[in-house]
């Protein structure tokens, strides 16, 4: 548990980490539109870029690194990236006069999805083994799990655009830079402690991530499966999460795999299930 002081610090920070997730839009698009249209070559051709969601985030990732460092210098910290490939987190926000205050914070972005008004496909929130569960280890971490003052979420959420056949494929010149459509637009950003916008689910099929909520209203919100029981109860369920052997109905043992099992499982009053949640589960690929 963060100490008074430090938990100040974290409420100073995920604020000022708010503001800058509602003026993102400003740097990244126009009129709902995102502004970037493809990559061009030295020959002044413009290539259409791919609705790849891994190509997209990438993108977006580069397009707002400069403002993340405008901001940062703003609020008096310095920006370390990961230093290598798949490492958590993508940025280590550290403040310049006091180098023991450290927060992670990463990109992370997903679409809306069409046949669920209000929903989007979620994302991953990073692993629930190695540095999660030791947190004094710094494989595949920036900085030891336990060095930072709070694991902060810059997200953006946003629609695929309905594109002619072909277009994603196709070569402009320079002139025509106005004429190329955007892949993607109508964006929502927001900014969030990861266990707030926890879900009680793996976010992809074969590793070890957290998985998020996919209510828009719920991640706004921050209004996650843990925002009733806190985050010491969240940390406690994805450490044991796929380890501890819970009891079956028909009485045969498994692996824990929801928050309802762990509640059980604790002997933890019912009330910090978040009933809003209860039904809000479809589909999820996991992004990134």
């Amino acid at each position: 548990m963060l100490s008074v002081k430090n938990e100040t610090v974290k409420n100073e920070f995920a604020a000022l980490l708010d503001g800058f997730a509602e003026l993102s839009g400003t740097f990244i698009a126009r009129n709902d539109e995102w502004t970037i249209k493809g990559f061009i070559d030295i020959f002044e051709n413009i290539y259409t870029i791919s609705a790849d969601t891994k190509v997209i985030s990438k993108i977006l990732e580069l397009h707002l690194f400069p403002h993340f460092l405008d901001f940062a210098g703003k609020i008096g910290y310095k920006i370390e990236l990961a230093s290598f490939q798949n490492w958590y987190p993508d940025l280590t926000f550290i403040k310049k006069d006091d180098e023991s205050v450290k927060f992670a914070v990463d990109l992370k972005t997903t679409y809306l999805l069409d046949d669920y008004p209000g929903f989007c496909n979620g994302f991953t929130l990073g692993s629930h083994g190695g540095y999660f569960v030791n947190r004094d280890s710094a494989k595949n971490i920036q900085y030891p799990y336990n060095q930072y003052s709070g694991h902060f979420c810059l997200g953006i959420i946003y629609s695929r655009a309905t594109l002619p056949e072909g277009v994603e494929i196709q070569s402009y010149s320079i002139g025509e830079l106005l004429k190329i459509p955007s892949v993607i637009n109508r964006f929502i950003f927001f900014a969030a402690e990861k266990w707030k916008i926890a879900s009680d689910r793996s976010g992809s099929g074969n590793t070890a991530n957290i998985g998020s909520i996919q209510s828009i209203d719920d991640i706004l919100a921050g209004n996650g499966v843990f925002a009733k029981a806190g985050e010491e109860i969240f940390d406690d369920y994805w450490v044991n999460f796929g380890k501890i052997q819970v009891e079956t109905k028909n009485g045969k043992r498994k692996a824990l795999s929801s928050f309802e099992e762990y509640i059980a499982y604790r002997g933890l009053p019912g009330d910090i299930m978040n009933p809003r949640l209860l039904k809000k589960k479809v589909k999820q690929n996991g992004e990134h």
